[in-house]
């Protein structure tokens, strides 16, 4: 939520105008006209997920054993649905930046009875960055799940690869989904480096991948995440644009070329273009590894409905 509010004024510029103008703090109005500490679409759709996985953990049978049996993604595409038009989860009530395959995936699955798990887009161009932005959520679900169940990682990750689908279900949109989780997931269980984290969640899944011949024909365009390389690369070989490689790619490599959550997220935003997204999917890793300790308090107190943020969080920790 704060690398989404972070980014969000600044939105669409070049990475020109950053150079001469750098972003060192939280500001406001600018590309949408909202105050400081709003979020936009990042925001909102994680915090309808994070409901979402309450409301199905809520209703779970003593008995389930799959992870799949754990989620009702009927109940997280109604709160999508409900984002988009009632403007629940957002701010001010009002569902603003909407992508256009999330858009498409909401309404197939609204007007036209899709199952949810079968609404998301499958074109070239439905590799946007709206399934990335919004699935952190599920790295808790299975981190904490797992501490009480033994879970396949085929398991795992295809419950990560279902909730790219409700809007984004080209196997591209899944594939780094379910690399981002992985790689959060190594964080989330701690007691390593960063770069031996990264390494070891990046590895994970081109294992996991390169065994699956449903995705034989994406692994080459994770040749630069595979390398394990990618915090050599120049910064003008570094894309923020709205393609979800592009994000993955550039949320590793702020990460690794920072030391500090305020500086990580700074990174993201000063990249440009889609500086709001790069910003809310890096700052979701940053979070997890720096602390909730490290997050700078000004951004925290510019953050509004801080209260229902609160209570939302409170009730999946719960």
């Amino acid at each position: 939520l704060i690398g989404d509010a972070l980014g969000l004024p600044h939105q669409f510029l070049d990475r020109i105008h950053f150079d001469e103008n750098p972003v060192s703090g939280m500001d406001g109005f600018g590309a949408f006209g909202v105050p400081p500490g709003f979020w936009s679409d990042d925001g909102a759709l994680t915090l309808a997920t994070l409901d979402g996985l309450s409301r199905s953990l809520s209703q779970v049978d003593s008995n389930s054993k799959s992870i799949g049996d754990f989620i009702d993604y009927d109940i997280v595409m109604g709160n999508f649905e409900n984002w988009l038009r009632k403007g629940d989860f957002t701010p001010d009530d009002i569902a603003f930046d909407i992508g256009g395959a999330t858009k498409a995936g909401i309404d197939n699955y609204t007007y036209n009875n899709t199952e949810a798990i079968l609404s998301g887009g499958t074109g070239e161009r439905d590799n946007g960055n709206g399934s990335l932005m919004r699935i952190l959520p599920v790295a808790y679900f299975i981190h904490f799940l797992s501490e009480i169940y033994d879970f396949a990682l085929e398991d795992e990750l295809e419950m990560v690869h279902n909730l790219s689908s409700l809007t984004h279900r080209h196997k591209r949109s899944q594939m780094a989904c379910g690399i981002y989780i992985l790689i959060a997931l190594e964080f989330l269980k701690g007691g390593r480096d960063l770069e031996a984290m990264i390494s070891d969640g990046i590895m994970k899944g081109q294992d996991f991948y390169a065994n699956e011949e449903s995705f034989e024909s994406q692994l080459g365009y994770f040749d630069r995440v595979f390398s394990l390389n990618i915090q050599n690369l120049e910064r003008d070989e570094i894309s923020s644009s709205g393609y979800v490689l592009s994000s993955l790619e550039a949320s590793i490599w702020c990460i690794l070329n920072t030391d500090s959550y305020r500086d990580c997220i700074l990174k993201a935003v000063n990249l440009g273009f889609d500086t709001d997204t790069t910003a809310c999917i890096v700052g979701g890793l940053a979070g997890i590894y720096y602390g909730y300790e490290n997050l700078p308090g000004e951004w925290i107190e510019t953050m509004v409905k801080k209260e229902y943020i609160n209570g939302i969080l409170d009730d999946f920790a719960d």
